[in-house]
């Protein structure tokens, strides 16, 4: 730690560190990779856990076969909104550290469970787990990177960690095909959670003083007079009253709610169509792959044109994908609407967080970035369920038509609510 430097009136305090992405190269960089990690618990379930409801517990309704997403769903949510809080009070690591703890069992209960209801609570802890550490690899990040290049940053991020989840289901649906549902699958979530938590307790360091560094030169600066909000007003702040942040918020839910539907009910509906593992495999990764790799791209590009035009562009986008899955039939033609649900869902993921990370102020922008999360991720909880009880009542086309015209009109709400959030657009 370099000596603490002389500062004049007016100036924040420096402890020797820095905002930047180059400044802080070393550990934004394993962050991503710790990220990755993260996205690969997750992913050894995207293809496995559909066709092991119904090929080793005997699971027909499409309701009882998606408890496990909505079981994920409402427990992330609410962990999201505490990683926040958690992180203001104890620390960015201590929370990242206990989310693997947490996350270590889920692939023995996998490989182990005798019951749909072992599944049931090795996904409630999968919750925990994810919204532990992908919260706070996030918030970590956002630290770091400093506003500049804010979109960027959580390009990096999400794509490290779908991309990992893209790799681990296509890796996870050749491992089925060749050697079972179970166990071989889960072995690779059991590493990356060993892993993972190996990392996090070794190399990961504090950015809290990052944040202390550039709250002061917002405050000095006089671009913000909110500072001292309570959880409840940011709570509300986030999800209703400032527009930028709750059309985000919603936005979030919405495309969570794609993302239940993708991985509950496509590889069901798929299976249907008489696909084998191992194609329904290539489908189940080249969403998220798609998704990954493009907010390489699309992080950095709502640095240049803003986060407003990505966001509504990429609501509809998805809602065009969807529509599409519904509508054709065949391997070739799925591969297509996955890719563009991906590209879709790319243009989306790290701009909603980089807007969250332009509005809120940085002593209250973890709590922030915990309440938006925690909408986003409730739309796994209610994709399952809005799918599932359509599929069961109609049939799964009419359930993905359903999804396509929510996610429609989630676009038009950001078109409407939301305002330019990056300063250099703005």
């Amino acid at each position: 730690m370099a000596a603490k430097l002389k500062r004049t009136a007016g100036e924040p305090r420096d402890h020797g560190i820095r905002l930047g992405l180059r400044e802080n190269l070393a550990q934004f960089s394993l962050l991503v990779g710790i990220n990755a990690l993260v996205g690969g618990l997750i992913g050894q379930e995207r293809i496995v856990l559909p066709l092991l409801a119904k090929d080793e517990f005997g699971l027909t309704a499409f309701t009882a076969t998606l408890t496990f997403i909505a079981a994920f769903g409402v427990v992330k949510a609410g962990t999201n909104f505490f990683a926040g809080t958690l992180s203001d009070r104890y620390g960015r690591k201590p929370v990242l550290v206990w989310g693997w703890i947490i996350g270590l069992p889920v692939p023995l209960l996998l490989i182990w469970a005798p019951t749909w209801n072992w599944v049931i609570f090795a996904n409630v802890l999968l919750g925990v787990n994810q919204g532990l550490t992908w919260s706070t690899t996030v918030i970590m990040k956002i630290d770091l990177a400093g506003p500049e290049r804010r979109g960027f940053a959580m390009g990096l991020n999400e794509a490290a960690g779908y991309g990992a989840v893209a790799v681990t289901a296509l890796a996870s649906g050749y491992i089925a095909e060749r050697w079972g549902l179970r166990p071989a699958p889960f072995l690779l979530g059991l590493a990356y959670a060993g892993l993972g938590l190996g990392l996090s307790v070794l190399f990961v360091r504090e950015t809290k003083g990052h944040v202390v560094l550039e709250s002061e030169s917002r405050t000095t600066g006089g671009n913000r007079t909110d500072a001292g909000l309570t959880t409840r007003a940011i709570f509300m702040k986030t999800s209703f009253r400032e527009k930028s942040l709750s059309a985000c918020s919603q936005a979030g839910l919405v495309n969570n709610l794609n993302d239940g539907l993708a991985w509950g009910l496509f590889p069901i509906f798929f299976a249907a169509s008489g696909l084998s593992v191992g194609r329904i495999g290539i489908l189940g990764a080249i969403y998220p792959a798609v998704w990954g790799l493009g907010q390489l791209y699309t992080g950095g590009l709502s640095d240049r044109v803003g986060r407003k035009p990505l966001i509504v562009a990429g609501m509809f986008v998805q809602a065009v994908a969807i529509s599409w899955m519904a509508a054709t039939s065949g391997f070739g033609q799925w591969a297509f609407g996955a890719a563009l649900l991906g590209a879709g869902t790319a243009m989306v993921y790290p701009t909603l967080l980089a807007a969250i990370g332009d509005v809120a102020h940085p002593t209250w922008r973890a709590r922030s970035v915990g309440v938006y999360r925690l909408w986003r991720d409730s739309g796994f909880a209610v994709g399952a369920l809005l799918a599932g009880l359509l599929a069961d009542l109609i049939s799964i086309e009419a359930a993905i038509y359903a999804i396509a015209a929510l996610t429609a009109a989630s676009g038009l709400v950001v078109l409407v609510r939301m305002y330019e959030t990056h300063p250099r657009t703005s």
